[in-house]
């Protein structure tokens, strides 16, 4: 499949339908789920969007929606504890790649069940990257501060998600924070949500962690505002052999701020030849014309070809021309790479 492209599929999970998708061509890498997610509305994201798809340049992304949240069934009550999660992962690993090897990307939250995973199923876990996560919920907060929040999401959703908005995006834009209280509470009901988030804080990872035997690395921000980078710190140091990696900004989600670290970092790790930008990159800016760069924003808000045909007037055999040139000119090796250099750019 080709790393545009989204198939959301369903899989039977305890009686219960889980939405899937799987995006890109080679070996698996797997994302655990998370606390809220939505694989059509996380695939209108932009910045998701590119995300996903520079790592499905050189991989096959598997996602799925927790029960109760996205494109799951929204009846369905959450998994109730760690193991609940793991066999969550399990179906969807088998009922994705059957007994094939994985790479496991746990984001946040999903980094338990991830670690989980790679524990019990050391034979079938070539990699193991965690970003943003931590080893036991606990620690997240106090005890006071843990419980008032679940409090204020399950009594007051609206003004729950506005909290967990200002906590996930401390650098976003009015705007960006009032479409992310929308997905939240399109993506989960208030009872699914608080439900979840205190399953997460619940969360002990420091049995398990010991037993890892993949390869890991361990991927933090320094000024993360929502899970503290002494959080990761000490998550990678349960983990034998595992890789610490610092890196900078305040945002919690790998998709936003420097997303191209999180991903060269993910790549390089999995064995990908990640190219560096070349030093005459920059100076390559100017040299497109304004209607590349027209083309260039379109293409890095993740329109197709034809979306951006319509909307300039082109025939879309034109639009591939123009992308095409853009290529060049910047010498990245794909459309994803191309919508990357935007947003480091400044382009959008």
């Amino acid at each position: 499949m080709e790393p545009g492209d989204q198939l959301i599929r369903y899989a039977e999970v305890d009686g219960r339908s889980v939405a899937w998708s799987a995006v890109g061509s080679g070996p698996p890498l797997v994302l655990g789920g998370w606390w809220c997610s939505n694989l059509g509305l996380d695939w209108q994201n932009p910045r998701f969007r590119r995300f996903v798809s520079t790592l499905a340049e050189h991989r096959t992304v598997i996602r799925y929606d927790r029960p109760g949240t996205g494109a799951s069934h929204h009846d369905d009550p959450p998994p109730a504890n760690l193991e609940a999660e793991l066999g969550l992962l399990e179906a969807i690993v088998d009922a994705a790649v059957g007994d094939a090897s994985i790479a496991l990307f746990g984001v946040s939250s999903g980094g338990a069940v991830s670690s989980l995973f790679a524990a019990r199923h050391p034979e079938r876990v070539s990699a193991l990257i965690l970003y943003g996560a931590f080893a036991n919920g606990a620690d997240l907060a106090s005890p006071s501060v843990r419980a008032e929040l679940v409090d204020v999401i399950r009594a007051h959703w609206g003004f729950g998600s506005r909290v967990l908005a200002d906590l996930f995006l401390p650098e976003g834009t009015a705007d960006e924070r009032d479409e992310f209280v929308a997905f939240q509470r399109r993506t989960a009901s208030r009872e699914t949500a608080a439900a979840s988030m205190a399953e997460l804080h619940g969360f002990d990872s420091t049995t398990h962690l010991g037993l890892v035997m993949a390869p890991t690395l361990v991927l933090h921000r320094r000024e993360d505002h929502a899970i503290r980078f002494a959080l990761g710190r000490d998550l990678a140091a349960r983990i034998p052999g595992a890789r610490l990696v610092e890196l900078h900004g305040p945002d919690h989600f790998p998709w936003r701020g420097d997303a191209a670290a999180v991903t060269d970092e993910t790549l390089r790790f999995l064995g990908v030849e990640v190219a560096r930008e070349a030093p005459a990159a920059e100076p390559m800016r100017a040299a497109l014309t304004a209607r590349e760069k027209e083309v260039l924003r379109l293409v890095a808000r993740g329109e197709t070809d034809q979306a951006i045909a319509a909307e300039l007037v082109l025939s879309p055999h034109t639009v591939h021309r123009h992308l095409a040139n853009i290529r060049t000119k910047l010498g990245v090796p794909s459309r994803a790479a191309a919508a990357a250099w935007a947003l480091r750019h400044g382009l959008i």
